[in-house]
């Protein structure tokens, strides 16, 4: 998927936009009613989080930013200059302060599928608080402190609705029935794959990893499926 990423913006589709195309796709997944809090992190993860943050305030959305960084990737400082333009309300994290309780929906935007090993620190904090607050739970592309290849997690972020932008993960697919993941949904942004034999499965590859028999199981937006029978 980061060749992938860094091909399409190379070739066709500035970054900007996928991160306001990846924005949208959260947007879809839930009707954000009441109010939201996204929680950010430092990379273009939390980008994705202003990005929504951005749309939910122009369409009059009761939106908080919680971020437990003060330092940000390009792309997600362009989007939170906009954010703030439009009145945004941007908390610091500090940890042990019940900061995320109260809300209806809370959006996990702290680590990107990059990540590997264990959480540490703000971080570790800030998932153990989402996890605790007992709001909706959306994570953006995957749940925070999840191994993008694997899905192992020493500690990860539990979302009611995980969005994966552009195509499914392996990690997201393989802790699908685990403890973390509850409904998968796969926001199309014009990513295109550049490397396919990496991620068309075969039926019997399917079914050695555990995958779900049912494809309506796993819900996307009608791009891709990874079972080699159903590839659409």
């Amino acid at each position: 998927m980061r060749k992938s990423d860094e091909h399409t913006i190379a070739t066709s589709v500035p970054s900007l936009e996928l991160m306001r195309r990846a924005a949208e796709g959260i947007r879809s997944s839930h009707d954000f009613g009441g109010s939201t809090l996204i929680v950010v992190g430092s990379g273009n993860n939390g980008g994705d989080g202003f990005a929504l943050a951005e749309i939910l305030l122009s369409e009059g959305k009761d939106v908080t930013v919680l971020s437990v960084t003060d330092h940000y990737s390009k792309d997600s400082a362009y989007y939170m200059e906009r954010c703030k333009d439009r009145g945004l309300q941007l908390l610091q994290f500090d940890p042990g302060k019940d900061m995320m309780k109260g809300f209806d929906t809370i959006v996990d935007c702290l680590l990107g599928t990059g990540f590997k090993g264990e959480v540490r620190g703000i971080y570790r904090a800030a998932i153990g608080e989402i996890n605790a607050a007992g709001s909706f739970v959306i994570s953006a592309d995957i749940n925070s402190g999840m191994n993008g290849d694997t899905g192992e997690a020493f500690q990860a972020v539990k979302s009611d609705i995980t969005v994966t932008i552009g195509c499914h993960k392996t990690g997201i697919l393989l802790a699908r029935n685990g403890d973390y993941i509850n409904k998968v949904i796969c926001a199309y942004i014009g990513i295109e794959p550049v490397y396919g034999e990496n991620y068309l499965l075969t039926p019997d590859e399917w079914k050695k990893k555990g995958f779900p028999e049912d494809r309506d199981q796993i819900t996307e937006n009608g791009i891709i499926y990874f079972r080699g029978e159903d590839i659409g």
